[in-house]
């Protein structure tokens, strides 16, 4: 899957998705290293990772970058919508927004935290005890984002004319004669 990047901003580059992925990896692990010591939620088959996250179009309120992709933890996997940098809450934390997510929409929740800024998520499964791997779990996200992101077609060739078959022929093999077809 290869990243979209906007050209009209120097943000959007692959260098940068890369450091804002690393960024929200980083601060899940601390989440879960942190804050969710103990808590039976956790799937301890599972570890925190992002997957197929892109550069996409810019957020409606704003201009700036959206890389999306699939966050995947040992408590929730979710669709994950993160600016290509940190920024403020402006009141959004909490707040449901239908956004584009590949070709089709889906409701997000605002998050935020200092570390990481602003970002939005859909769940996707929560918990996650019904996984017993995380290449279960990287199966499943990636097969998620297959069905929002399809691969474009490829060109669909014109078929090569075959010789037409003599009447004869084309009866024993149930097909109509072409026209002008010689018995």
């Amino acid at each position: 899957m290869t990243p979209l990047t906007r050209t009209d901003t120097p943000l959007a580059s692959p260098a940068q998705l890369a450091a804002r992925v690393q960024a929200l990896v980083d601060f899940y692990r601390h989440v879960q290293h942190e804050r969710m010591q103990d808590i039976p939620l956790l799937n301890p088959a599972l570890h925190v990772e992002a997957l197929g996250f892109a550069w996409a179009a810019g957020a409606e309120e704003t201009t700036e970058p959206m890389a999306e992709g699939v966050l995947i933890t040992p408590w929730f996997m979710s669709l994950l919508r993160l600016p290509s940098m940190n920024l403020p809450h402006g009141n959004r934390v909490g707040r449901k927004a239908v956004r584009d997510f590949g070709s089709e929409r889906f409701e997000f929740i605002g998050a935020h935290d200092p570390a990481l800024g602003y970002h939005e998520a859909c769940a996707l499964f929560s918990p996650m005890n019904g996984f017993t791997s995380q290449d279960l779990v990287r199966e499943t996200a990636l097969a998620s984002l297959a069905l929002v992101r399809p691969e474009p077609e490829a060109p669909v060739e014109a078929p090569v004319a075959a010789e037409p078959l003599p009447a004869r022929r084309a009866f024993f093999m149930a097909r109509r004669p072409d026209a002008g077809a010689a018995a």
